[in-house]
């Protein structure tokens, strides 16, 4: 009876939680559908610049789902691969074409060989089967001469005894046979020259990175980004939920002290301890674990400080709904785990066009993107002055957002 009422009272605190209750059985379903349309989503279509020579391509690179871009020069296609316009540039004279692959992104690197290399067998192909249809119609005119020949040598001869036209024909037949095997050794060797024939190798280089470069070297950056959002979201949300529950923040609000400035001093509190996690966690990465490093420290501590600061302000927002713990927790499935998933381990080209839009409005997008500019690009301010402007942006609404939020706690 003990167990059967315990049980009853566990069974009546989650039907009279709803928002337990439809998260229990929502979350699963909402984030097994987005797992569905990130990774069943369509194929990378990769962005290839052409010069040069290399133009002859177009047509076969086309037929392999890759959109084809014509430049005058290497140099305009160059910066255009450093502007992020295209994946690859191919250029290509009297040596062997030569490739140049943006570098960052793995998935885009592996789309543009595939397809290169598809092109080139297609145009590969052509050749010898243009030359392989000529030949059946020379053998075939050959043949045609010699049966004329052999009518008229039948005609002049007049008639033969039965048993010599038999070993005449035999003998013939032997004959033709014998010309058909040689000719069918020629054409043997002559495909098998063809095989033999080395293809030419393209010259790849790498605008950034290297073909050596790590699993770690790629997703570091990105996943540097989502542990300092994911735990200062966390460790914040639960503390000030904590300041609230246990009258600490009802008491502030009885006081002098304006919501604003309790919003900023909460924020700057907690701001000092994620600046120190925010170094320490760049730090680590960086220097102990070896991630790819080939811009400036200073930029991706401020990108990081930038998504603790997001992070921090969301957190503080979102505790205002929750009544416990386990309700902030109920957040990470709804907030965190599909910014996870947007923020660009994977491609947004091969989304649908509204999730992708929903991965523009998140931080942690520009956070991601912002770190991979540094880290793998090794680029400068210019690169990541729209992600922190974004970065703060979203902060300073956050903590307008807090402000409002706190009206329904102060008691008149």
């Amino acid at each position: 009876m003990r167990i059967r009422a315990l049980t009853l009272r566990i069974l009546r605190q989650f039907i009279h939680d709803k928002r337990t209750m439809a998260l229990m059985f929502a979350a699963p379903l909402l984030v097994l559908s987005l797992m569905s349309l990130v990774f069943g989503g369509n194929a990378y279509k990769p962005n290839i610049g052409l010069s040069g020579q290399a133009a002859v391509l177009s047509e076969a690179l086309a037929k392999h789902d890759a959109k084809v871009v014509k430049y005058d020069s290497e140099e305009d296609g160059v910066q255009a691969l450093k502007n992020g316009t295209i994946d690859a540039m191919i250029t290509a004279g009297s040596g062997a074409p030569k490739v140049i692959l943006e570098g960052s992104n793995p998935t885009a690197n592996r789309a543009v060989m595939q397809a290169l290399e598809q092109a080139t067998r297609d145009l590969g192909a052509t050749g010898p089967a243009q030359a392989q249809g000529q030949k059946p119609q020379g053998q075939q005119a050959q043949g045609q001469q010699a049966l004329g020949q052999q009518v008229q040598g039948q005609q002049a001869q007049g008639q033969l005894a039965q048993g010599q036209q038999a070993q005449g024909q035999q003998a013939q037949g032997q004959q033709v046979q014998g010309q058909q095997t040689q000719g069918q050794q020629t054409q043997g060797q002559q495909a098998l020259g063809q095989q033999v024939q080395p293809a030419v190798q393209p010259q790849v280089s790498y605008l950034y990175g290297s073909a050596d470069m790590k699993t770690i070297d790629r997703f570091g950056p990105i996943m540097i980004g989502v542990f300092v959002f994911f735990f200062v979201f966390l460790i914040a949300g639960v503390s000030f939920l904590r300041e609230r529950t246990t009258g600490t923040l009802e008491r502030l609000l009885a006081t002098p002290l304006k919501r604003w400035e309790i919003v900023i001093g909460y924020v700057i509190g907690f701001g000092i301890f994620t600046v120190f996690q925010a170094l320490l966690i760049s730090w680590f990465s960086i220097q102990v674990l070896g991630i790819m490093m080939a811009g400036s420290f200073g930029y991706v501590l401020l990108i990081t400080l930038l998504l603790s600061m997001t992070a921090l302000t969301l957190g503080t927002l979102l505790s205002a709904f929750a009544g416990n713990e386990l309700q902030m927790i109920q957040f990470i499935p709804l907030v965190i785990v599909p910014q996870i998933f947007l923020s660009g381990l994977f491609p947004l080209d091969t989304l649908p066009l509204w999730l992708q839009r929903i991965g523009y409005a998140t931080p942690l997008y520009y956070g991601a993107q912002g770190m991979m500019d540094v880290m793998i690009r090794g680029k400068g301010w210019t690169a990541i002055e729209t992600d922190v402007v974004v970065l703060i942006a979203f902060s300073l609404l956050f903590m307008i957002l807090n402000v409002l939020a706190l009206r329904k706690h102060r008691k008149m």
